[in-house]
């Protein structure tokens, strides 16, 4: 089984490594006693997020997640990296490929599949739900001062 590696830890920083996604499959998340998602791995503890978590996964061609799953208070958005499949939301499927971008609030009951010849790769960035809105893109400052390398 593949792991993460920490390259850098920083007072206000802290950097991983996964690997190339063409090892993604490598990773197994073991969820339970005979529970294992095969080519899944979680790396928001390894960075010390607080506020959020991120996966990514990989699903080789014509496979999918096998079951449904609902959050209580997390919303998910859901990157697709390459390859091209669907994503099924409160039985609507939505047709995802690269450049995809799919958001489910909680109480959504999703799951995904690949349905072409590439493996399907998507990161998903979990985080508390609030308000649409609520997060302010302006919320950064720009310091007036040079960049050094």
């Amino acid at each position: 089984m593949k792991g993460i590696k920490t390259t850098a830890e920083i007072a206000n920083a802290t950097a991983i490594d996964l690997g190339p996604l063409a090892e993604l499959k490598d990773y197994v998340l073991e969820l339970g006693p005979g529970v294992k998602i095969p080519g899944k791995v979680f790396g928001g503890s390894a960075v010390k997020a607080g506020g959020a978590d991120f996966s990514y996964q990989v699903f080789a061609p014509g496979t999918e997640g096998g079951f449904y799953h609902v959050h209580k208070d997390h919303e998910e958005l859901y990157f697709f990296l390459s390859g091209k499949g669907e994503y099924q939301v409160d039985g609507v499927n939505i047709p995802v490929k690269e450049g995809s971008v799919v958001r489910v609030a909680p109480a959504g009951k999703r799951a995904v599949r690949n349905t072409g010849d590439l493996p399907l790769v998507m990161l998903c960035v979990q985080y508390k739900a609030a308000e649409p809105g609520s997060v302010n893109p302006s919320d950064g400052s720009i310091l007036n001062e040079p960049v050094k390398w």
